[in-house]
């Protein structure tokens, strides 16, 4: 069952999202919040609702949450828990629209527990390469989390998510959603500023990493560490570590990698490519909401790959 149960793209699907074409809709334009969440199908509210035991007792101290279009219950959550609705989480982002930024999709996953949307901003240039920056919010009704705030890259030639964990700019933040307009404002502006500041810190430092040249011993010390072959292992598990170290070799000759072969950003755009596009080894029900968890919080085998890049770099 498709864990996605509405969504809506701009114009086309969402790269990241083409699992769940039959449940997108199209539109050519979402220029506020509202507009966007109504698209997408969020446009319910979150009601808290007391809870009961077998014995018709009510439980003190806790509530269900649940969406006020089907009833369906959302999470459990503590009485202390503060309910943040929909509009509420991404009102104060209709401030960004007031620079080079607009609404590209939204949608939810887990049956209404995570929402989330995607402003895109203008595109930047790094290397002669045109870069999407989208500034990702997301938001949770389950209690197991608060309003996000992501940056995420793509790389439009090969549609790679370059989400990299910068060193020194933030990539992921928390957001204020609450106040009065002059304090969402100036939360937005604060927005924009560390947006700004993570692609400029992201277009130095792969200038840095397509200026450094990388062996093919070194990408082959690389693979043999994150996707080892190890005597005793199963078949299965020997023949999946050989198919990842293959499929990344194969994406570092691609056509739209070879202008930086040879050189550490290549080799991490290879290993973009493979995550980003290699299909599951199973596809599971959560396969999308894992999805979405990489696209905001990074994938593991990206960030090692960065991580032993910068010292080779």
């Amino acid at each position: 069952m498709n864990c996605v149960e509405s969504m809506f793209s701009v114009r086309e699907k969402p790269w990241h999202y083409e699992m769940t074409k039959d449940v997108t809709k199209i539109i050519q334009t979402a220029p506020t919040s509202a507009d966007a969440l109504h698209y997408a199908g969020l446009d319910w509210t979150v009601d808290p609702k007391p809870i009961y035991d077998a014995f018709g007792n009510e439980i003190k101290n806790f509530k269900a949450n649940t969406r006020s279009s089907d009833n369906s219950v959302l999470g459990i959550v503590t009485d202390r828990y503060k309910i943040v609705q929909n509009a509420e989480a991404f009102d104060f982002t209709d401030n960004l629209i007031g620079g080079d930024v607009r609404y590209e999709t939204a949608g939810s996953l887990k049956n209404g527990k995570t929402i989330w949307l995607l402003a895109k901003m203008g595109e930047k240039d790094i290397l002669g390469d045109k870069f999407e920056p989208y500034v990702c919010f997301t938001n949770s009704h389950d209690g197991t989390g608060a309003v996000k705030v992501c940056m995420t890259p793509i790389r439009v030639v090969c549609n790679n998510t370059l989400n990299f964990a910068l060193a020194n700019a933030k990539r992921c933040w928390s957001t204020k959603h609450m106040g009065d307009i002059s304090a969402k404002m100036s939360e937005a502006q604060h927005t924009l500023g560390l947006a700004d500041d993570y692609m400029a810190a992201l277009g130095e430092d792969i200038e840095r990493l397509a200026n450094k040249p990388i062996s093919n011993d070194e990408i082959k010390e690389i693979l043999d560490e994150l996707f080892p072959i190890v005597e005793g292992d199963s078949q299965i598990k020997k023949d999946r570590a050989k198919t990842a170290r293959d499929s990344i070799m194969v994406c570092y000759f691609a056509p739209d990698v070879m202008k930086f072969n040879g050189t550490a950003y290549g080799f991490l755009n290879a290993v973009t490519d493979f995550v980003g596009h290699a299909k599951p080894n199973r596809n599971t029900a959560d396969y999308e909401a894992n999805n979405w968890g990489r696209i905001m919080n990074g994938h593991a085998i990206v960030d090692a790959v960065y991580d032993k890049l910068k010292i080779v770099a």
